[in-house]
C-alpha cells in the first residue's frame, strides 16, 4: 500500500476513517464488512460500535482526528442522524471531515442528503471496492487543497 499515492499522498499519512452505527439499530454486519474492507485497502479504521448518538460520533471523529466518517443506517432514521452529525461537525469547526454513508437509504432522500453536505451513499449491492476508491479520491483531493 505504500506505493499508492492516494493512501500515502502526504508522506506516511494514511487515511483515517471512523465507521459509526447510530441509533437503536442493532445490525452491524455491513458496517463491520466495510470497516474491514477499508482497513484492507490500507486505511486506518475506527469502529465506534452500536447505538451511538450523533454527538458521540462527532466527538469520536474529532478525538481520533479522522478524515472521514462513514455512517451505516438501516432503521430509516438516516435523515435525522445525518442532519445532526453535519450540524455538530459545523459547530465543532470540523466540517472538513468527509461524511459518507450506507444502508437502506431511499433514492428520494439522496438529494436532501447531498444538500446537507453528505457525500456518497452506498446502498445494498454497492461494492466495498467502490467505497475504498471513493474515499481515496475524495480524501486525496482534500489533502491536496490544504
Amino acid at each position: 500500500m505504500q506505493d499508492d499515492p492516494l493512501i500515502q499522498s502526504q508522506g506516511e499519512r494514511r487515511i483515517r476513517v471512523l465507521i459509526a452505527k447510530p441509533g437503536m439499530d442493532g445490525h452491524d454486519r455491513g458496517a463491520k464488512i466495510v470497516a474491514r474492507a477499508l482497513r484492507d485497502a490500507g486505511m486506518e479504521v475506527v469502529y465506534t460500535g452500536l447505538r451511538q448518538t450523533a454527538e458521540m460520533i462527532v466527538n469520536a471523529a474529532v478525538q481520533e482526528d479522522v478524515d472521514a466518517i462513514g455512517v451505516s443506517v438501516l432503521s430509516g432514521t438516516h435523515m435525522h442522524y445525518f442532519r445532526d452529525i453535519m450540524t455538530l461537525l459545523r459547530e465543532r469547526g470540523a466540517d472538513d471531515i468527509l461524511v459518507f454513508g450506507g444502508g437502506i437509504i431511499p433514492d428520494q432522500d439522496l438529494p436532501a442528503l447531498l444538500e446537507l453536505g453528505v457525500g456518497q451513499m452506498f446502498t445494498p449491492g454497492a461494492s466495498t471496492e467502490d467505497a475504498a476508491t471513493y474515499l481515496k479520491r475524495e480524501v486525496a483531493a482534500r489533502w491536496a487543497s490544504q
